[in-house]
């Protein structure tokens, strides 16, 4: 656990507000509009026991994913400082979701039965984030345990061989490795359109050269077939998202049997990449060893490097287990699982317009880019084949940020540069888009931390509220009948929005799609709620972040009602705040009420000695204070942090 503060020091913010800043306006807005947003979300798609309103059909794998994503940013706003009851509702809703999916058959004992981690990941944001927001619920910690026991050497479920240090299968879950893929692609034919755009999933077969081969039914049970022998076995790199079970139960109470073994697996997989050049490799064979069910080839896994995703399924997962990896051991000298395919596929890159380019996920870029789609730009090769590498399409942000999020170190600071140098746009533009991972405006929020983007909170938070409205206009105008659902629906409906409030608030990137954990840079507690988030009217903006620095400003909005906010050091209560330099605000306001206007105020600067993860803000009404804290990173161990933890 963290080390005692008993109590953290107290100051008092002095400066008069003044002129309300327009981020601290638009930010308590947002908050407001997004409590209105996922009550309107629930009363219309949801049942009284919190299931999702579907009539449809179930697939025999794929599926259970995209019911809990529907969810899957509730409990960070509930942290953030959304409104009471959010935090029952999030888990109302993860309770009545698992009943229904135990009805479809995807789920046993509260558990996804077996399916792969790229869409695991993404089913199990919801749960971390109540474990996140709320560590001391009994049932949700012992969900934690039981689900990460799922995945350590001598489980009843058999998912993981100690020997070989390799889950045996691509889908895995409670009911152990589930070996094949879905029955629905027995015979994966050319009327399977959704799948086109990433072409053929093997490429070795005789007389399957392109996608329209697979109009020949022989050829389609062909593809089933071999597809079920040589993805449906082994290990594969997306499994790396399994470590953050083993890290979300570690952080209870530092089990270290969860920590060995994830620490132990990512270190596999790094041997591997080690043995292949550096480049990690997608697949490991039942006895280790890479290429085994694939010729020999380091490619060719289910959701690996040549199908259907490459870089997006592979750095995604090394990156969230590289998070992991500082967690773990609060060092970062296993960051090279998460930097080796990013660097991989950079070293590679080319410079193109995306509009003259062809990938297989143009329509987010052309969300990302807007106009700059016909300017050449960096893009870098997604996939990798018997062919060498294809699928240009521009970085994804989103995984470097992280890794310079997470450790700070320069060299993930020069990688962030050379992209931005590289690019063919201006990383200052802020688009009004969202796509699925509720991400994508890394640019010019890094831009405005390095001081070159002012009018960044302003413009991020209208844009948030933007999407908000038309989020909220979608579903009031959404007549279609729960049977015709498709299962993607909820998510595509989802008005709850925290990449904004993430980014300004606590000066961290929107959370790892695929299974990742949030440690954010700065976390608040109302203490005289006695609950997580910043309190009733008060604003944050994060906007200094370094190696061993953070500087924010809090707002108190309101004019009524003094407001006491814990500001706490990482989400997980893991770096100490050595000092603090504070704003302060001189005598004088609010003046002469003879007097048209009020009274200069001079400010002064003072450094409090703090020594602990957290710093108590005393915020009268119409009062701000800038805090410039000076840290030292990993201090002490990161734990979840208990519900309400007062000064």
């Amino acid at each position: 656990m963290t080390e005692a503060q008993n109590p953290p020091p107290r100051v008092t913010a002095t400066v008069p507000l003044g002129t309300p800043p327009a981020w601290a306006v638009l930010q308590r807005r947002l908050f407001d509009a997004l409590d209105q947003a996922w009550r309107a979300f629930s009363g219309r798609y949801c049942e009284p026991d919190g299931r999702l309103r579907y009539g449809g059909p179930a697939a025999s794998r794929d599926g259970a994913d995209d019911f809990y994503e529907a969810f899957f940013n509730w409990p960070v706003l509930y942290q953030l400082g959304g409104s009471d009851d959010l935090l029952e509702a999030c888990k109302h809703h993860w309770t009545g979701v698992t009943a229904q999916l135990t009805e479809l058959g995807y789920v046993v004992e509260e558990f996804e039965r077996g399916y792969d981690w790229f869409h695991m990941g993404e089913s199990m944001l919801l749960f971390y984030g109540i474990c996140a927001a709320d560590p001391a619920d009994p049932r949700f910690r012992e969900r934690a345990h039981r689900f990460a026991e799922l995945y350590l050497p001598g489980s009843p479920a058999g998912n993981y061989d100690r020997e070989h240090r390799v889950i045996r299968a691509p889908h895995n879950g409670a009911g152990g490795p589930r070996y094949g893929l879905n029955d629905e692609w027995a015979s994966y034919g050319a009327d399977l359109a959704v799948m086109r755009t990433y072409g053929l999933p093997l490429r070795d077969l005789p007389g399957i050269t392109r996608w329209d081969d697979l109009a020949e039914p022989g050829n389609a049970r062909r593809m089933g077939a071999a597809m079920s022998e040589r993805l449906g076995r082994g290990d594969t790199a997306v499994n790396l998202a399994a470590t953050s079970l083993a890290t979300n139960a570690w952080l209870y109470d530092h089990d270290d049997r969860y920590r060995d073994w994830a620490l132990d697996y990512i270190a596999a997989w790094q041997e591997r990449a080690d043995a292949n050049g550096g480049v990690l490799p997608d697949n490991a064979g039942p006895s280790g060893r890479v290429g085994e069910l694939h010729d020999g080839r380091w490619y060719g896994a289910n959701y690996g490097w040549s199908w259907p995703h490459g870089i997006y399924s592979v750095g995604n997962s090394a990156v969230v287990a590289a998070v992991n990896s500082v967690l773990l051991t609060g060092g970062t000298s296993r960051l090279a699982i998460g930097r080796g395919p990013l660097d991989t596929v950079y070293a590679r890159a080319v410079h193109a317009a995306v509009a003259d380019t062809e990938m297989s996920i143009s329509d987010r870029w052309h969300a990302e880019l807007g106009e700059d789609v016909d300017r050449p730009t960096m893009l870098v090769p997604n996939r990798h084949h018997d062919t060498g590498w294809f699928d240009h399409q521009p970085p994804q942000l989103g995984l470097p940020v992280w890794l310079w999020h997470v450790g700070q170190a320069e060299e993930d600071r020069d990688r962030l540069d050379r992209l931005r140098k590289a690019s063919g746009y201006d990383w200052r533009t802020v688009r009004a888009f969202r796509n699925k991972e509720e991400a994508g405006h890394e640019a010019p929020w890094l831009e405005y931390l390095r001081g070159e983007n002012p009018d960044y909170p302003a413009a991020m938070l209208a844009t948030a509220l933007g999407q908000v409205e038309r989020r909220m206009a979608l579903i009031a105008t959404d007549t279609s009948d729960p049977a015709d659902f498709n299962i993607h629906h909820w998510q595509r409906l989802n008005p709850v929005l925290t990449e904004a409030l993430l980014q300004l608030a606590t000066g961290t990137p929107q959370v790892l799609y695929n299974g990742g954990l949030l440690p954010t840079r700065l976390a608040y507690h109302d203490a005289d709620r006695g609950r997580p988030g910043l309190p009733p009217d008060v604003a944050a903006l994060v906007d200094t972040v370094g190696p061993d620095r953070t500087g924010v400003e809090l707002v108190h909005t309101g004019l009524g009602g003094t407001r006491t906010a814990v500001v706490q050091a990482g989400a997980f209560g893991e770096h100490r705040i050595d000092t603090a330099l504070i704003t302060e605000g001189g005598a004088g306001y609010p003046g002469d009420p003879r007097a048209y206007t009020a009274p200069a105020v001079d400010t002064t600067t003072r450094e409090v000695p703090v020594g602990g993860p957290r710093l108590t803000v005393e915020l009268p009404p119409g009062r701000r204070i800038r805090l410039d804290l000076r840290l030292t990173p990993y201090a002490y161990r990161p734990a979840h942090q208990p519900t309400g933890a007062r000064p």
